[in-house]
């Protein structure tokens, strides 16, 4: 099962989630294991059935407000049992001063207290997208990334069939690259997929006959981005005469990624074929799909139109109502 350590959520998030280790140094190498934070609500009366051990508890400003008021004695009860879950560490949020007891159970149970400035809901928002993407499933692929139109576009072939040569080309005629050959993909969530380069590759391109370049210090930063969420894959195949290709573009094909579905668009390869402008329409195909027109359906229906006018009306009439 994935974790990171609290050591290194505080070392690589520091400045970002405005983190403060203010007692239970000693637990840093404790395991964060979920991507969701947790409350401890019902566990400061008492019930802490519920209470994920492996989950990052946040002290907000009710929380810290409920410790205040209650008797001592009842607060070293419900602290007592709370701390003894073994917490990976907590977090007090808003810049406010953590109560006596925390202090004093996060020491003697070696969990850290941590306090950030920002407020509950920032700090729960930021944390969560830092996490969800540390935890989420991973794979690597040979392909090639490529933001086209604002289309995270996954270009797909064997090799030497012209991957990279095709992005280079969208690279120059303004769109940007995000990875080359190795192209590093995770599940952020139930629909989404994000893609990035790998750090010993990130801004690079292989291109046969010239060897190794780098785009970004070719073209200006402008050319490339980090990373993209990848909104379809394109697979470059060597053409056959064998095949019927699709000429139509009904039957919307899939390719799956840890799970995700994503839209397919199959470009046959062969000379002559220009598949950099082929690449950019399927990118505003697709992005014209997202927002409801489908061209191929369109046509589809307007021919069934004039196929039930010609048969009802006749070859004469149909023409006249033109």
């Amino acid at each position: 099962m994935a974790f990171i350590l609290v050591k290194e959520l505080l070392s690589s998030r520091k400045e970002d989630l405005g983190l403060l280790l203010i007692a239970g140094e000693t637990g840093l190498k404790n395991k964060i294991r979920a991507a969701h934070t947790q409350k401890p609500g019902l566990a400061l009366v008492g019930y802490n059935k519920h209470i994920v051990s492996h989950r990052i508890q946040i002290f907000g400003k009710t929380e810290i407000g409920f410790l205040a008021q209650q008797d001592e004695g009842e607060s070293r009860a419900v602290l007592s049992r709370f701390f003894n879950k073994r917490i990976c560490c907590c977090v007090v949020t808003g810049d406010m001063e953590p109560h006596p007891l925390l202090l004093e159970y996060a020491k003697a149970t070696q969990t850290p207290l941590i306090r950030t400035s920002l407020v509950t809901q920032d700090f729960t928002y930021r944390l969560t997208r830092f996490l969800s993407f540390r935890f989420a499933r991973r794979t690597t692929m040979h392909g090639v990334l490529v933001d086209v139109y604002g289309a995270g576009v996954l270009i797909l072939g064997k090799s030497a069939i012209g991957k990279s040569e095709c992005a280079l080309d969208l690279v120059l005629k303004g769109h940007r690259l995000v990875a080359d050959d190795v192209v590093e993909l995770r599940r952020i969530s139930q629909e989404s997929i994000n893609g990035r380069s790998s750090e010993v590759t990130k801004n690079h391109m292989e291109i046969r006959g010239l060897g190794i370049i780098n785009i970004k210090e070719m073209l200006g930063i402008g050319a490339v981005r980090d990373r993209k969420k990848v909104h379809m894959v394109v697979k470059l195949v060597e053409w056959s005469d064998a095949v019927d290709y699709d000429r139509i573009g009904l039957d919307d094909e899939v390719y799956q990624i840890l799970g995700v579905e994503l839209p397919l668009t199959v470009i046959p390869v062969r000379p002559g074929r220009n598949l950099t402008a082929i690449v950019e329409v399927a990118a505003r195909n697709h992005l014209l799909k997202l927002e409801g027109f489908h061209a191929a359906r369109s046509f589809q229906e307007q021919l069934k139109d004039r196929i039930s006018r010609y048969s009802l009306d006749g070859p004469e009439d149909c023409e006249e109502a033109e």
